[in-house]
């Protein structure tokens, strides 16, 4: 029995389930044929692809919307203090981060989920933002440091009442922004030159 399979058996899957409902975003088996992460699939099967591509995909119109919100607020903010090649760069960071974190909390619980979605990668613009922020003294542009912690607060908190959400690849991805930050920014200081 080939990896799919046993995965078919384990979580109830099926293939045809696959091609009934080809291209639709709320079946687990169509996102995992599309790239989902799934522990088994990385580990087993070698698929280590889809810690990339499980951040490019989401289940349904409201997954994608609820993130790119938050990535329109937060991001453009980021991308002007990181500029473009470093936020690129934070923001895959953070969402594969995320992912291993999320990979390793399932083979610790031996609990295996279909996961997919750019949450690790948002929360990943979320912990460099308040690195910077405590870099800068309490500020980003119109942030500030307590409206920054209290977003991030309220964000794992909301996380942690829906046991649909990958909570391991949130505060995984925080955590690798903030660290990935640390390396990425260096605050630019201002000379006064006199003519």
């Amino acid at each position: 029995m080939d990896i799919f399979g046993r995965a078919e058996k384990r979580a109830g899957y099926s293939r045809a389930d696959c091609h009934k409902h080809s291209g639709y975003s709320l079946n687990t088996a169509s996102m995992l044929q599309h790239g989902a992460a799934y522990t088994p699939f990385i580990l087993e099967g070698g698929q280590y692809y889809r810690l990339f591509t499980s951040m490019f995909l989401h289940f349904g119109i409201q997954h994608l919307a609820n993130n790119m919100l938050v990535l329109f607020v937060l991001g453009q903010r980021m991308e002007r203090v990181f500029g473009g090649w470093k936020f690129l760069v934070l923001y895959l960071a953070g969402g594969l981060g995320g992912n291993l974190v999320s990979l390793y909390m399932d083979t610790v619980k031996q609990e295996y989920a279909v996961s997919a979605g750019a949450s690790g990668a948002v929360f990943a613009v979320m912990g460099a933002m308040i690195y910077v922020v405590l870099r800068r003294k309490g500020r980003v542009e119109d942030l500030t440091v307590k409206q920054i912690v209290f977003m991030a607060v309220v964000a794992v908190l909301l996380g942690l009442t829906d046991s649909g959400v990958d909570n391991a690849a949130h505060i995984g991805g925080m955590v690798c922004g903030f660290l990935v930050s640390i390396l990425l920014y260096h605050q630019r200081k201002i000379r006064n030159v006199e003519p």
